[in-house]
């Protein structure tokens, strides 16, 4: 089973570089962003708790997030693997990954991490937003609390994945095609 996790900042590329990796390799997408969204859209009291973290540009608790992973997993029943995409968020979340899959015989394979400069990322955020009026992009004030956000609770949780050997940082400048060829071979050379 193939397990990844799509890691970077805000804008890095994560939504659109899943696409190509859950065609290529037949896995399940899981973004934590989307999950969040629907139930948003939806009106649960999940999403409308997740919004009042998400509306100041806060990260969603841990337990609420693992908890709708979990079940989100739970349902998908993938045999071929997973992509986790905007989680693991924080050293604690990737712990309770771990220890969530091994109670179901299987494990994270690598991390994948786009790397993108942090003016790069204002851009796109802002090209994003006008894109698809996710408001959450549309202001500077509250891209930058992102931004910072990541460097100083997200960024950490690579070091837990160099720690067991399964980082592979991947530079997230170039042409869309150009960065999907990168984690192409990334996942292919490591499951050579």
């Amino acid at each position: 089973m193939l397990n990844i996790v799509l890691f970077g900042p805000p804008g890095a590329g994560k939504g659109t570089q899943s696409e190509s990796l859950i065609e290529k390799y037949g896995l399940i997408h899981l973004s934590t962003g989307d999950i969040f969204r629907a139930n948003i859209k939806g009106e649960t009291d999940l999403g409308l708790l997740a919004k009042s973290y998400m509306d100041k540009g806060h990260l969603v608790p841990d337990s609420l997030t693992i908890d709708i992973l979990r079940a989100e997993v739970l349902k998908a029943n993938s045999s071929k693997g997973y992509i986790f995409d905007g989680f693991p968020r924080t050293t604690a979340q990737a712990e309770a990954l771990d220890n969530f899959l091994k109670s179901i015989n299987t494990s994270i394979t690598l991390m994948l991490a786009l790397e993108v400069e942090e003016n790069e990322l204002k851009n796109r955020l802002l090209k994003r937003a006008a894109i698809s009026g996710r408001s959450d992009d549309a202001d500077p004030a509250i891209i930058e609390n992102r931004i910072a956000v990541y460097n100083k609770e997200t960024a950490p949780v690579k070091d837990f994945y160099e720690n067991q050997g399964k980082l592979i940082t991947i530079s997230g400048i170039g042409s869309i095609d150009e960065i999907t060829n990168r984690l192409f071979h990334a996942v292919d050379t490591r499951n050579a």
